[in-house]
């Protein structure tokens, strides 16, 4: 089963659904629409993307079999207030704000098919990961069907909603601490004299991660294969203990995560 996939508010985000719908999801551009309030964002989505834009966020609720709300929390209120009123039978909506839940969602989208997500922006290099649920309207076919559309741009996991607002933090804001971390190493190397040192670091962190996911393994014991006896690395380990970096992460991840269920 086909769909046309609408999107209000085509940003970054949205941008990087979109590539990984075309590349593939099998959706081609003439069955996406996106609308924008901003003219320049529109513009630039036609032209980097090949898809029709609009001005009109009615204009895309009422034509998009899903339709994906990706606008920025703090607009969601007003944008279903708009297009509430002219939601078509059957549509499927997917939401990617934090702390929107399904019950806040229905109570002012009404009795319609309603798909929470949780991206995050490796989306942009097709490296995503997205934490997945819905409400109860939404059929086991039609979720698969929206597990395969946002399995286009990385990985997708159905989850309890629950755990929706751990997903924002160990997901969603995680990028910023891993550039916080790219960015720390790269400062060292330059002050042991090597030039900005960003691919070292950044490949690092990939082959790392790639790893973890591709061998199965703990982390622990992926990280005991580095650490030779009196060796380089369990020293800088030793280091990393001694001034609290895995208590520092898991202290920011809850500051994150109770941030997120207070939006």
């Amino acid at each position: 089963m086909k769909y046309k996939v609408g999107f209000i508010g085509c940003g970054n985000m949205a941008s990087a659904i979109i590539g990984g719908l075309k590349a593939h999801a099998g959706i081609d551009a003439s069955e996406i629409i996106a609308a924008d309030a901003s003219e320049a964002a529109r513009e630039k989505a036609k032209e980097t993307l090949s898809i029709c834009t609009t001005a009109s966020n009615t204009e895309v609720s009422t034509q998009a079999d899903v339709l994906f709300l990706s606008v920025k929390p703090q607009y969601y209120e007003t944008v279903i207030a708009e297009i509430q009123p002219t939601l078509p039978a059957g549509q499927i909506i997917v939401t990617i704000a934090p702390g929107k839940t399904l019950a806040w969602l229905g109570e002012r989208l009404g009795d319609v098919k309603i798909v929470r997500t949780m991206p995050n922006t490796p989306a942009l290099v097709g490296e995503g990961i997205t934490g997945v649920c819905k409400n109860n309207l939404v059929t086991e076919d039609e979720f698969a069907y929206v597990l395969k559309l946002l399995s286009s741009f990385g990985l997708a996991e159905a989850i309890p909603e629950s755990l929706m607002d751990a997903v924002v933090s160990v997901s969603g804001s995680s990028p910023a601490y891993v550039f916080l971390f790219i960015e720390a190493m790269a400062d060292a190397a330059v002050a042991d004299g090597m030039p900005r040192a960003y691919k070292f670091a950044a490949q690092a962190v990939l082959g790392s991660a790639k790893m973890v996911l591709e061998t199965g393994k703990h982390p622990a014991e992926l990280k005991d294969m580095v650490c030779s006896p009196a060796g380089t690395t369990i020293e800088a380990v030793r280091v990393l203990e001694e001034k609290g970096f895995r208590g520092a992460v898991m202290d920011a991840m809850k500051a994150c995560t109770a941030k997120a269920k207070g939006i």
